[in-house]
């Protein structure tokens, strides 16, 4: 009997799942006879929908509902938890590393494959800023998000409760660098959320508190176009959101952040979303990179040069077919990764089966933001939005896209019912921490011989 040909996929992020979705799809007859073999290799069990993050974050998604739990949508696929370490192409083989050999002690395990997905995404794109790992709070995953929430409210009872003035200001200024997506959505929805908690403080009012977003460019969001960007920015000054443009954050050591432009911010929140970059194991593989570490693919989604070899998404450098001028590369955003995970899927089946290739084609037409509740900028197919129309319509793109139909329910179920109740505004800080409370109580007594020195 012969051996299935294995498909390795590499990351369980927005290309990885799809192509794994549509693969066991496609591939569905093959599957049942034993054919063919999908492995999904990925740190995390889900896949987490990041665009839905800030609204998490502001507690008007639960955060399981921000995540697709991967063994259900991929059923007819191997999940297997861990981290591919290095590829080595030549040889068709993946050394990984997953939770048993950490335990086991045994090293990292070698998995051979006959067609390679390689899917990792990107990590934060961090500089060498004095006390940037120290202090700084990422945006990436579901666990930041929450995570910053949690430090949000905690600032504000830290201010409520102290009496130090230099504490309360540094616990009530909140700098985020970066001015994509990732920083404005946060920090609109995180403001939003904090401005409404502060009305059950009796000491912390909306004007207490400091929101500052640091950007090196001269505009934020980009991907909506220059006008809609300065509509945004327009709207976030009049919430006394101080925007710096051109501006870089070049220390936040001591918990001061001290910016290009020579001002000094004492802070306790430092948020950075200045770029991604991609994911360390690229660097691992014997496969063709670009100057930006990138992996070179045609339009097909191949790996240039390199047979049985695919890519897509965050770690993909995927020409532009429909840009009118040539040499232009698909951005590395959610829109084009999941629809090149359809075209990526479709190309592997076909290669299986001897059959043409098509070539990735897609201009980019939507665009949308959400600057806080009922609030946003839109660009939809030529069209401008701003207000709530353009909230309305991030709305309803992102719940037309987020994977499974549990999901989607799910989703519109909580915003529902956040439209007819109060906001949750209850911090959990200690869920990062839950063995704290078990630690404590079976700690041994203190020795009644240890008394405290006069």
């Amino acid at each position: 009997m012969t051996e299935p040909a294995r498909i390795l996929v590499v990351g369980g992020g927005y290309v990885g799942m799809y192509t794994a979705l549509r693969l066991q799809r496609r591939l569905r007859a093959e599957l049942r006879a034993g054919a063919v073999e999908i492995v999904v290799v990925t740190p995390e069990p889900y896949m987490t929908y990041q665009p839905f993050l800030p609204e998490a974050a502001a507690g008007s998604i639960s955060p399981r509902h921000v995540v697709v739990p991967l063994r259900r949508v991929l059923d007819r696929c191997r999940v297997v938890i861990g981290e591919v370490r290095s590829v080595d192409h030549a040889k068709r083989t993946a050394s990984l590393s997953t939770l048993a050999t950490a335990e086991e002690g045994t090293g990292a395990v070698d998995l051979t494959y006959d067609e390679l997905v390689i899917a990792p995404g990107s990590v934060s794109r961090t500089l060498p800023v004095p006390g940037l790992r120290d202090h700084g709070i990422g945006f990436k995953t579901v666990e930041e998000a929450i995570g910053l929430r949690n430090h949000v409210i905690e600032q504000m009872d830290i201010a409520s409760s102290t009496r130090d003035p230099g504490l309360r200001d540094a616990a009530l200024t909140f700098v985020f660098v970066g001015g994509g997506y990732a920083g404005v959505e946060a920090l609109a929805e995180l403001e939003d959320m904090a401005r409404y908690t502060a009305r059950y403080y009796h000491n912390v009012k909306p004007e207490d508190l400091k929101w500052v977003l640091v950007e090196a460019s001269d505009r934020i969001l980009p991907e909506v176009g220059e006008e809609m960007g300065r509509y945004a920015i327009r709207e976030l000054r009049g919430r006394n959101i101080d925007v710096r443009l051109g501006t870089r954050l070049e220390s936040c050591e001591d918990r001061v952040a001290v910016l290009s432009d020579g001002t000094r911010l004492p802070t306790r929140t430092v948020v950075w979303t200045a770029g991604v970059k991609p994911a360390p194991v690229l660097a691992e593989t014997d496969l063709p990179l670009n100057e930006r570490g990138r992996l070179r693919c045609t339009a097909g989604l191949a790996v240039e040069g390199v047979a049985h070899a695919w890519a897509a998404g965050d770690a993909a450098a995927v020409p532009d077919v429909t840009a009118a001028e040539p040499g232009r590369e698909c951005a590395p955003n959610a829109q084009h990764a999941v629809r090149q995970a359809k075209v990526l899927a479709e190309n592997i089946a076909a290669s299986l089966r001897g059959q043409p290739l098509k070539e990735y084609a897609h201009a980019y037409a939507v665009s949308v933001a959400s600057l806080g509740l009922h609030k946003g900028v839109a660009h939809v197919y030529g069209r401008k939005l701003k207000g709530y129309p353009a909230w309305l319509m991030h709305r309803a793109y992102h719940l037309s896209r987020v994977p499974t139909f549990n999901r989607k329910a799910r989703v519109l179920a909580e915003w529902t019912l956040s439209g007819l109740f109060k906001r949750e505004i209850v911090s959990l800080g200690s869920l990062e921490h839950p063995r704290a409370e078990f630690e404590l109580a079976a700690a041994p007594p203190p020795d009644p011989g240890d008394k405290p020195s006069s």
